[in-house]
């Protein structure tokens, strides 16, 4: 071959390509950064509305539905789901993979934009960003302090933590938690109010006119300019109390005569709790893109340089830390790595019994391995567990074809060939076979690489790093082991290996003579399979159909479950609870959870992230190391459900950091358009969920429902009395949940919110809010004191805490976690006892979450097999020059399915994602021993061999090289297989399958391919028979 051929006659050029590859793949390598998964951008936007104490239901009509039918005709869309609740409207649209985000995201700004007079004029501007699935916080931090107060801490960690903090590289957005920001409080009093004849709406806007500060242009005096500026905010709080803010009978009133002015802080909206101690904490959240490990790292650096600088008595501390997990995962791969290459070219001493062949070999994976680096860096991937994973489970492939070409050289050295000669033909032989065999390898990687769907992206840098390596394998053994051979003598293999040596050669020479007779004994087994066809063929049939009666009972799940080291309890509490209701519960759980084993820290939250309320709460716990605690995760979830549900007013539930959608993996939607129907029909799913074994955490979006009250103007008295119901919306909301009437600015800088509230007595009891008095100023210019109960009534409702939609229709989501039994299986019954029951018409069900991302992956993966195996196929047509000769060599695929199900039935893993890829990989290996087998038959052939010899001789000269290959890709997949690091559960199913499946299409391919290949081979003779008779009949008729 001409690459083999270059480097015997140009070594140092052979040489100098090596170095190069490595040297520029060790560059490479220092470059990449590390991540969990490879960073994938999903087109998914939120649009997120603050609508300040409006209801669940006002926010659905009046700002969520209007958003969604704006932005429906988007094109590309594909699914909008809302939440409507207490004072926010928050929207989700999903697109289809093709749809280019950012022209997305223009457009429904637009079309936001266009209906913004539509929206209430009280809301914010919505907010429309994309969404980033990985945009969990990646490290947590909590100040606590015993010395210190909630405002002077809050005020210590804005000022001193938050702001270095947020500096860090890569650091979108830090939300503190628990915090108790400062704040200038003003509590009216309405019985002051109604004394100096002032309306509500006079003093917001008279503190408005007095706390200003406004620039009005420049002066230019001599050529200087010069800014001017108005300023009226006073220099300290204490200032405030004496702004005039109305004036009477040309009486000034101040603000001291009809509120309580105090240097407050904010009403409290959020809690955090480290190990059940109030702290502030910092969630820091990463860019779009921004390298996970990078982002931690900066961040844990600040925080060593903060903690000596804080005052004495402050502690601040990691709560969280998602990069370590991510460390770990990535060194576990790496380890394996090493382990699988290390045990590879033990295999390959093992039989070559020299350590210059083993080193001429081994050579190449390490070569390879650290040459793909170029291409991952090339193409901006990043060394994550599914790049690494990729290169461990390809160890074995790695250096598969320098076996066979190495295994052929050195069988033409002892054939009594100098070591060019030897080098050369020998290369040239096996060739093409090694050609075919890794191209039936790249075929079953690039349709894994370009697979559709979600998880198609997520494993492109997966199927893209295997292809590139084992390619840059083939080019290795092709150049640099031919180069080798040819010129470092090796009198291992020329002077008989082991005469004389140590303990250890002595060991493998009688390995290989032993080996050498089973090869002796496999020509037996060849020879009596030829005899007995029928047998052959009736056995592998048996093996394949039981092995595909048996796969049902492997269950089906989307990812493998493995233990994470910890998890998080989402809990929500009854619609009308408030912060302090909320707290009580929190200690509940936190108490609940003193019992349990193995827990290393808990971090509780309420209230926290852009878009949570003081009813919802979260608890993350982190576990000991797997090494350092008795039970695993899910034992210790099991523990933690049962005491959970001794916990009254919560509802719980278990979610995972990692979650793809940060919830459970099960979503059932009911969609219909009643509110009352959909309570009524979700209530009795629930129950029907529950019912399921296995299935737990069972909720429901549709809560209880939340106590409202209803103030209902009556338009005819508003109107004698000079008002509208527009003023007592703008008098009232900013009362009830609290007015910012300006900022005040303190010697450092820094502003914070002025805010006019009522008294808590009066917020407290709805029926003192109708003595409020609203100013009426008609248009002769009378004006008049109006008590609010005088024109409105107050009524007590009831209304959904929230309400969800979907593809502009209400739902209901029913979310439960699966425990002790697959997904799938969990999903099966669910769906046969909704089918019992049956909905009433207009009313359908449709899945989310992981079980809809389930079935789409399956259906893209069978795809991608499908495409493999015509692709397989269509290689060895080309290779053996015929259309029925490769499928002598495909009955090997399904012979692989009989160790996949079985090794995965005994290891209790299910069919996932991580072992049906094992399955796709095992269509390019397994024909990698039939290739060996079937190309020097049909060569032997070529020189006059009969078909059954050829067979026969076939089988014993490859048997070798083929044991040899297969033990190498079994050895180098055995640590990722045994599973022993950190989140090294998730991996191991596909080296497992990987495994199960060389092993039994091993053992049968050898026994079975040369039976089918003799049973095709008689078919094409008896029909080239009939043809050869038909053709001078029809020569005849002709004549």
């Amino acid at each position: 071959m001409f690459l083999s051929e270059l480097s015997i006659r140009r070594p140092v050029f052979a040489t100098v390509m090596m170095l190069a590859l490595v040297i520029l793949g060790i560059f490479s390598y220092r470059h990449l950064n590390i991540d969990m998964y490879p960073d994938v951008e999903i087109p998914v936007l939120t649009i997120t509305t603050v609508y300040e104490g409006a209801p669940p239901e006002s926010v659905e009509r009046e700002i969520t539905r209007r958003i969604e039918e704006a932005v429906n005709p988007i094109q590309g869309v594909k699914h909008i789901s809302s939440t409507s609740q207490e004072g926010i409207s928050s929207i989700v649209i999903e697109f289809t993979l093709e749809t280019r985000i950012n022209d997305a995201a223009q457009e429904a700004r637009a079309k936001v934009s266009a209906i913004r007079g539509d929206l209430p004029k009280e809301s914010d501007e919505s907010v429309i960003q994309k969404l980033d699935f990985s945009a969990a916080p990646v490290v947590s931090l909590a100040v606590r302090s015993a010395v210190l107060d909630a405002k002077a801490l809050t005020t210590l960690v804005d000022k001193r933590v938050k702001r270095r903090i947020e500096n860090v590289a890569g650091v979108g957005r830090v939300d503190l938690v628990g915090d108790s920001k400062r704040e200038v409080n003003v509590w009216l009093d309405p019985t002051r109010l109604e004394a100096l004849g002032l309306g509500v709406n006079e003093v917001i806007s008279g503190l408005g006119h007095e706390n200003v500060d406004t620039p009005l242009g420049r002066l230019n005096r001599e050529g200087v300019e010069m800014p001017v500026r108005v300023s009226g905010k006073p220099a300290e709080v204490s200032g405030y109390p004496d702004m005039v803010v109305a004036w009477r009978d040309g009486r000034p009133i101040r603000l001291k005569e009809i509120a309580r002015v105090r240097d407050g802080v904010e009403e409290p909206r959020s809690l955090a709790l480290v190990d059940g101690v109030p702290s502030v904490a910092l969630d820091v959240l990463k860019q779009s893109g921004a390298n996970t490990v990078a982002v931690a790292d900066g961040v844990k650096r600040i925080v060593g340089v903060l903690a000596p600088e804080l005052p004495q008595g402050v502690e601040i501390q990691v709560v969280r830390d998602s990069s370590k997990f991510i460390r770990d995962s990535v060194e576990d791969v790496e380890t394996t790595i090493l382990l699988g290459g290390l045990l590879t070219i033990l295999i390959v001493f093992c039989f070559l019994n020299s350590w210059r062949s083993t080193v001429i070999t081994g050579l190449t994976l390490p070569i390879s391995v650290i040459s793909s680096f170029i291409v991952m860096n090339a193409l901006g991937f990043t060394l994550n567990v599914l790049t690494l994973m990729g290169l461990s489970l390809a160890i074995g492939l790695l250096i598969d074809d320098a076996i066979v070409v190495r295994e052929n050289i050195v069988r033409h050295l002892q054939q009594g060939k100098d070591h060019v000669r030897a080098s050369l033909e020998g290369t040239a032989e096996i060739g093409l076979a090694v050609m075919a065999t890794t191209f039936t390898i790249v075929a079953v990687f690039v349709p894994v690489a370009f697979m559709r769907g979600i998880v198609g992206k997520f494993f492109y840098q997966f199927g893209i790093t295997v292809t590139f390596a084992v390619l840059l394998s083939l080019f290795v053994s092709f150049t640099l082991d031919p180069m080798l051979s040819s010129r470092w003598v090796d009198p291992d293999v020329e002077g008989g290996a082991g005469t004389g040596r140590n303990f250890i050669y002595r060991a493998l020479v009688r390995f290989n003579e032993l080996f050498e007779r089973v090869a002796s004994f496999y020509r037996l087994v060849i020879s009596w399979s030829l005899d007995h066809r029928k047998t052959v063929l009736g056995i592998g049939g048996a093996a394949f159909f039981s092995a595909v009666s048996l796969s049902p009972l492997l269950g089906s799940s989307f990812f493998p479950v493995y233990d994470h080291a910890e998890f998080q309890i989402n809990f929500t509490c009854s619609p009308d609870a408030g912060l302090d209701e909320s707290r009580g519960r929190t200690y509940a759980i936190l108490n609940a959870l003193r019992g349990v084993p193995g827990i290393e820290l808990t971090y509780a939250t309420v209230g926290a992230g852009e878009t949570g309320t003081v009813r919802e709460g979260a608890v993350y716990v982190k576990l000991k190391d797997r090494r350092d605690r008795e039970y695993d995760q899910a034992e210790l979830e099991s523990m933690v459900r049962e005491r959970l549900a001794r916990i009254a007013g919560i509802i719980p539930g278990i979610v995972y950091a990692d979650s793809m959608h940060g919830g459970a993996p099960i979503n059932m939607n009911l969609k219909g358009d009643d509110i009352g129907t959909l309570k009524s029909l979700s209530e009795g799913l629930k129950k029907l969920m529950t019912q399921v074994p296995g299935v737990v955490d069972v909720t429901s979006s549709l809560d209880e429902d939340k106590t409202e009250v209803r103030l209902q103007v009556d338009r005819a008295k508003a109107v004698d009395v000079g008002l509208s119901t527009l003023q007592v919306v703008e008098t009232l909301g900013p009362l009830v949940g609290g007015k910012v009437a300006g900022t005040y600015e303190d010697p450092d800088g820094d502003s914070y919110d002025v805010r006019l509230r009522l008294p808590d007595d009066y917020r407290r009891n709805p029926s003192q809010v109708g003595r409020l008095t609203l100013l009426s100023v008609k248009e002769d210019g009378t004006r008049t004191l109006v008590p609010l109960g005088d024109i409105a009534q107050f009524n007590l409702d009831i209304s959904p805490a929230r309400i969800q939609r979907l593809d502009l229709r209400r739902q209901v989501t029913l979310s439960a976690n699966n425990a002790g039994v697959p997904l799938g299986d969990a999903i099966d019954a669910i769906r046969n006892k909704v089918e019992a029951v049956g909905l009433p018409p207009g009313y359908v069900i449709s899945w989310s979450g992981e079980a809809e991302d389930m079935a789409e992956t399956f259906q893209y993966i069978f795809e991608a097999l499908a495409l493999a195996v015509i692709l397989i196929y269509l290689i060895l047509a080309a290779q053996f020059e015929s259309f029925i000769a490769p499928l002598s060599i495909m009955i090997s695929l399904p012979l692989s399915l009989v160790g996949v199900v079985v090794i995965l039935f005994f290891t209790n893993d299910t069919l996932n994602i991580m072992s049906l890829i094992g399955l796709i990989m095992l269509m390019g290996l397994v024909t990698k021993n039939a290739i060996l087998l079937v190309d020097y038959s049909r060569v032997l052939r070529k020189t006059g061999m009969d078909r059954r010899t050829s067979l026969i001789e076939a089988g014993r000269t490859r048997l070798r090289p083929i044991i040899m290959t297969t033990l190498a890709m079994i050895f180098g997949m055995l640590p990722l297989a045994l599973a022993l690091g950190p989140g090294a559960e998730m991996r191991a199913p596909m080296a497992r399958a990987v495994i199960g499946g060389l092993i039994t299409s091993t053992l049968l391919t050898l026994i079975l391919v040369p039976v089918v290949y003799t049973v095709l081979d008689d078919v094409m003779l008896a029909l080239g028979r009939r043809f050869r008779r038909k053709a001078p009949e029809h020569g005849a008729v002709a004549g």
